[in-house]
C-alpha cells in the first residue's frame, strides 16, 4: 500500500482550500455585480413583467382668445379599459357590453380574449357617453375598467375651424393649431400600475402604482373673439348673397403681425369633420390658396416707386387714353376709353392699370422684384399653421418688359392672401415686415401663470416712415374718393384697395365672367390698428367688382371691429365725394332742451321716434354730431318744464 506524505496532503488541502476560495470569490463578485449594478435593470424587467397598465390620458390644453374666451375645451367622456386576464367569463361579459356599446358581440368577444395586458373597445368603446357611463358602471363586471378620458369641445361650433384645426379619437392634433402644437397641448400620458401573477390575476398584497398624467398647457392666441364673430357673420352674408365658389377674410394687427381673426368658406364643424369632404377642412384659403391678387398688387409697386423717389403723386400726371402697348401686347385699362389727364394720386384713386404699368416701367425689372421679395412674396410668411403656400413668381429670366408691365398692375403673379395681407402691413404701419402668428403664450392649466410668451417677430424693414405715409393718403383718398368708397366709415379714417382678377382656367387661359374680387383696408389711416383682407371667388347675379362686393364688407368689418376694440373715432379725415346714388349721411342735431314745437320747425333728413310724455325733449339717441343715412330713425325723451327744472 502507496502512502501519501504528510506534505503531499497539505499541499492538496492549500490547493482544494486556493480553489474553494476562487470559486466563491467569483460567486462574491458576481453577486455585487448583479446586485449593484445590473440590480436596477433586473428589478425594472421583473417589475414589467408583474405589473400591468392602465394608461390615463392627459388633459389636453385648452386654446383660447386673446381675451381668455375659450375657443377649444375638453368634456368628459371615459373609455373602457379590459383586461383578458381578469375577465372570468368573456361570453356575458361580452354580450353585456355589446347591448351597452351598440356593437356586434362577436367584435366585443374577440376584444376580450385577446393575449394582450389591456385592451381597447375601438372605437365604440372610447369617449362614451355619460348614459353608457353608468351603464356600465351598473354591471360592474370583472376586469372592464373605465379610464378617465375627455374629448375636445369647440364652444364656437364652426367658428374659427380651420384655424383651430381637430383632434382624432385619442386626441391627437390632426390639423390647425391643434396640430401644430399638438405636443405642447397634448401633456404626458399617466398610468395606473398593477401587480399580477403569472396568469394575470390581480395580487392584491401588493399595493398599486399611480403616476398621474401631466396636463398639457393653454394656449392664448391673438385672436380676438369679437373681431371673429364679425368675420363671420359677414362671410355668411356674402355667402347667402352672392353663392360664391370660396370666400374667405382676414384680420390683423399690422404692429405684431397678430391674427385678430381668419376664416373661410366653405368651412365645417371641427367635432363632426368626417361629415365633410377632406378638401374642406384640408384646405385653409387664407394660407393655402394661392391666385393673382389683382389692383390690391398696386400697392406694392406704389410703395416702391414712392420709396424709390420716382413719382411725385400730386405734381405728377399721366395720361390714360385706355390702353398702353408693351413689346406689342395692348394692356387695357378696366375703364373704356381711360381716365385721360390725371394725377398719380388720381390713378392710384382710379386704380388704372396703365397708369401703374408707367410706374412699373419706371422701376425697372430689378427694382420691382427686389421690393416684391423684400415685402415678402414668393415664400411662406411662416404662419404657425400647417399647408401654406408660397405663390409663385416670374423667374428672372422668364421677365421681359411684358411680364415687368403685368406685374406692375397684379396680373402674372400668384399670391397667398396672408402674403397680401401682411405686405400691405408693412407698407401702412411704417415699412415694418412682420411674421404672422397666432400663439400669444402658454400658460399653466392650474395656475394661469404664462408660461411662456411670444414677441413679435420683426423679419425686415422694407420703406421708411415718410414713404409708408405716402402710401396711407394714398389709400386713404382712395376710399373717400376712388374706387373703394363703399368702404368708407364715417367717423374712422379707412384707407385702402379693389381688387379685381381674372381666374386662369385648366386650360391656361383666363376665364369669362368669373373673378376673385377683394378688398384689403386698414384704419385709422393715422396710425392703423387693423388690416382687414376679404377675397371673393366667383360671385354670382352682381357685377364682378370688387368695389362693389367686397368695399363695402370690409367697410362694414372694420367698422363694428373699431367699436369692438374700443379704437376711438378720429377727426381729421377725408371728406367722402359722393357718387350718383349715393347719397351723404345726415350730421344729428343737438335737439336737447327744445320743444316739441321747435323740433317740428326744424328741417331735418331723419325720421323721429318720441318717448315719454311732456313737452321738452331731455335726451337723444343717437348723440348729437353723429351721422346717418338720410331717413335713419333719431329717438327723443321728452318731459315737461317742471321735471327739467327740478333736474
Amino acid at each position: 500500500m502507496k502512502r501519501v506524505s504528510t506534505v503531499t496532503v497539505k499541499k492538496r488541502i492549500v490547493a482544494v482550500f486556493l480553489f474553494g476560495i476562487l470559486i466563491f470569490s467569483i460567486i462574491d463578485i458576481r453577486l455585487g455585480y448583479v446586485q449593484f449594478v445590473l440590480g436596477d435593470e433586473l428589478m425594472s424587467r421583473a417589475d414589467n413583467l408583474w405589473t400591468r397598465d392602465i394608461v390615463f390620458e392627459p388633459e389636453r390644453g385648452n386654446i383660447l382668445d386673446t381675451n381668455g374666451e375659450v375657443l377649444a375645451e375638453n368634456v368628459t367622456a371615459p373609455s373602457i379599459v379590459a383586461v383578458p386576464r381578469q375577465i372570468k367569463d368573456p361570453e356575458e361579459t361580452a354580450r353585456k357590453l355589446a347591448e351597452v356599446l351598440d356593437m356586434p358581440k362577436q367584435k366585443v368577444l374577440e376584444t376580450l380574449t385577446k393575449n394582450a395586458s389591456s385592451v381597447n373597445l375601438r372605437p365604440e368603446g372610447i369617449k362614451i357617453s355619460e348614459e353608457q357611463e353608468e351603464l356600465v358602471r351598473a354591471l360592474n363586471l370583472d376586469g372592464i375598467y373605465l379610464a378617465k378620458d375627455s374629448k375636445r369641445y369647440y364652444p364656437f361650433g364652426d367658428y374659427l375651424s380651420h384655424v383651430l384645426g381637430f383632434t382624432g379619437i385619442d386626441n391627437q392634433g390632426l390639423m390647425g393649431l391643434e396640430l401644430h402644437y399638438d405636443e405642447r397641448l397634448g401633456g404626458e400620458e399617466g398610468s395606473l400600475s398593477f401587480y399580477s401573477d403569472a396568469k394575470g390575476k390581480r395580487l392584491d398584497s401588493l399595493a398599486d402604482v399611480y403616476s398621474p398624467p401631466k396636463d398639457g398647457l393653454n394656449l392664448k392666441t391673438t385672436i380676438d373673439s369679437k373681431v371673429q364673430t364679425i368675420l363671420e357673420r359677414e362671410l355668411d352674408l356674402v355667402d347667402s348673397r352672392y353663392n360664391p365658389d370660396g370666400a374667405l377674410a382676414v384680420a390683423v394687427d399690422p404692429d405684431t403681425g397678430g391674427v385678430l381673426g381668419m376664416s373661410s368658406r366653405p368651412n365645417f364643424d371641427p367635432e363632426n369633420y368626417q361629415e365633410v369632404d377632406a378638401d374642406v377642412f384640408d384646405r385653409n384659403l387664407p394660407i393655402w390658396s394661392t391666385y393673382e391678387p389683382g389692383s390690391t398688387f398696386k400697392i406694392i409697386t406704389l410703395a416702391s416707386a414712392l420709396e424709390e423717389n420716382l413719382v411725385d403723386l400730386e405734381e405728377d400726371h399721366y395720361h390714360d387714353d385706355g390702353h398702353i402697348e408693351v413689346e406689342g401686347a395692348n394692356l387695357h385699362c378696366w375703364k373704356s376709353g381711360g381716365h385721360g389727364e390725371q394725377s398719380f394720386l388720381e390713378v392710384v384713386q382710379n386704380s388704372c392699370n396703365p397708369g401703374f404699368v408707367n410706374l412699373g416701367q419706371k422701376l425697372g425689372e430689378q427694382r420691382l422684384f427686389s421690393y416684391i421679395k423684400d415685402f415678402g412674396f414668393g415664400r411662406k410668411t411662416g404662419i404657425d399653421l400647417r399647408g401654406e403656400g408660397n405663390g409663385i413668381l416670374f423667374k428672372p429670366e422668364n421677365v421681359g418688359p411684358v411680364e415687368l408691365a403685368t406685374t406692375a398692375f397684379g396680373q402674372g403673379v400668384s399670391v397667398t392672401p396672408i402674403q397680401q395681407v401682411m405686405a400691405v402691413s408693412a407698407a401702412v404701419n411704417g415699412g415694418y415686415l412682420y411674421e404672422p402668428h397666432i400663439a400669444a403664450e402658454w400658460e399653466d392649466p392650474i395656475t394661469g401663470d404664462t408660461v411662456e410668451e411670444y414677441e413679435p417677430k420683426l423679419k425686415d424693414r422694407v420703406i421708411s416712415e415718410s414713404t409708408s405715409k405716402e402710401v396711407r393718403h394714398a389709400l386713404e383718398s382712395v376710399v373717400a374718393q376712388g374706387t373703394g368708397r363703399p368702404a368708407y366709415v364715417e367717423g374712422y379714417r379707412v384707407g385702402g384697395k379693389t381688387g379685381t382678377a381674372q381666374k386662369v382656367g385648366p386650360d391656361g387661359r383666363y376665364m369669362e365672367n368669373n373673378y376673385i374680387v377683394s378688398f384689403i383696408g386698414f384704419a385709422p389711416a393715422d396710425d392703423p390698428e387693423i388690416v382687414v383682407y376679404l377675397a371673393v371667388d366667383n360671385p354670382k347675379n352682381t357685377v364682378q367688382f370688387g368695389g362693389v362686393v367686397a368695399a363695402p364688407v370690409v367697410g362694414t368689418i372694420i367698422e363694428d371691429s373699431l367699436r369692438a376694440l374700443e379704437v376711438e373715432p378720429r377727426t381729421g379725415g377725408m371728406e367722402k365725394e359722393y357718387q350718383w346714388p349715393e347719397q351723404p349721411k345726415v350730421e344729428v342735431p343737438d335737439l336737447i332742451g327744445l320743444s316739441k314745437k321747435e323740433l317740428s320747425e326744424m328741417m331735418i333728413n331723419l325720421s323721429v321716434e318720441a318717448n315719454g310724455n311732456g313737452d321738452i325733449i331731455m335726451d337723444q339717441e343717437p348723440r348729437p354730431g353723429t351721422k346717418l343715412d338720410e331717413g335713419s330713425k333719431v329717438r327723443i325723451y321728452l318731459s315737461d318744464e317742471n321735471d327739467r327744472d327740478a333736474r
